[in-house]
């Protein structure tokens, strides 16, 4: 918890409000009053069932990054899975392009006696299992309902390509390093040495022996995963079911205000390109781009008032809450490992 992670914390708040403020202020008709009757005559159980999908959010990666160092000789409770996930959540949440929160998920797992060789390659797994769910779910919204892509206007529709596109590189690179490793690095010391005749790079022989280590860890790393075939389906599954029960949660929300069943496919389709689409962008959280194309993708299907009340109740219990819960976790387990470890 040191300074740095302090100042994205605020700046995390910071563009939390401002997000906020612009989704309100994109409504004319938008009010506090119309917000709060909103809440109060949604339907209850429709709205445990979008916290209960919230939960689920944390609880899947937890399960996943359990299975992985599970499979590794390193079991650990779902409690600890818990955290882990929460960890990843949280700095994820608040630090650009989700920087923070494989090292913080990291610390807790090497706190709880897992080696460090074994951690860094049970988040390197869940990464690529973790962008792989994206690709497939994806791809089904593609095929089953196309005109929800064409429904969003020219903006959005680029910030859902390059989205995909960055999550297909990362497929394609994920691939390359596991089964084409020496291509790979290969063409990387070729690059290096290029650029150092051109005098672009500097120190070069540290580079390429940098480059070398990089390449027995990986080479470490496919080693450790060959023969868990088992363990990376079951990766992939708690990741796919992590997407799915966040992308649903807005799906609840639509039906706990009283949104139409047959619209319901429309409205998980529509999420599922906002959440592929704020990946582009290396803002805390998505923050502002996820409102941005929520809005943009619901603007066909329903008025600016509706639209802008589901948005921002979505959001706080996808998003908002989910951080919060995260966050309190975060905090409460390096407290109780402080504690404990002070006594010891």
């Amino acid at each position: 918890m040191n300074r740095k992670k302090g100042i994205w914390a605020v700046l995390f708040l910071v563009i939390a409000a401002f997000s906020i403020w612009a989704v309100i202020a994109q409504c004319k008709d938008f009010s506090l009053e119309n917000f709060k009757e909103c809440v109060r005559n949604a339907n209850p159980a429709w709205l445990a069932a979008a916290l209960l999908c919230m939960m689920g959010f944390i609880v899947f990666e937890g399960l996943a990054l359990q299975s992985i160092i599970k499979a590794f000789g390193y079991p650990r409770g779902w409690r600890k899975g818990f955290v882990y996930s929460s960890a990843d959540i949280y700095f994820s949440a608040i630090t650009p392009s989700a920087t923070g929160g494989q090292p913080a998920s990291g610390y807790f797992m090497m706190a709880d006696g897992v080696p460090g060789a074994v951690v860094t390659v049970s988040l390197i797994v869940n990464l690529i299992m973790y962008t792989a769910a994206f690709l497939v779910v994806g791809a089904v919204c593609l095929v089953v309902r196309p005109k929800m892509y064409l429904g969003f206007h020219l903006p959005g529709r680029i910030l859902i390509v390059v989205g995909y596109a960055i999550l297909l590189g990362l497929g394609i690179m994920f691939y390359l390093f596991i089964k084409k490793e020496k291509v790979i690095f290969g063409l990387a010391d070729r690059v290096m040495v290029f650029l150092a005749k051109i005098h672009i790079l500097h120190r070069i022989s540290k580079r390429r022996r940098n480059l070398v280590k990089t390449m027995q860890e990986y080479r470490e790393c496919t080693r450790m995963i060959a023969g868990h075939q088992k363990m990376l389906f079951q990766a992939f599954i708690f990741n796919l079911l992590q997407r799915v029960s966040q992308i649903t949660v807005t799906l609840c929300v639509f039906l706990a205000t009283g949104g139409a069943a047959d619209r319901a496919l429309d409205i998980w389709v529509t999420q599922s390109f906002v959440a592929i689409g704020s990946n582009c962008i290396p803002v805390p959280g998505a923050m502002g781009v996820a409102d941005y194309l929520l809005l943009d993708g619901f603007s066909n299907m329903m008025s600016a008032h509706y639209a802008t009340n589901l948005e921002l109740l979505s959001r706080s219990l996808s998003f908002y809450s989910c951080i919060i819960i995260s966050g309190v976790t975060v905090v409460t387990a390096w407290l109780l490992r402080n504690i404990t470890s002070k006594k010891g």
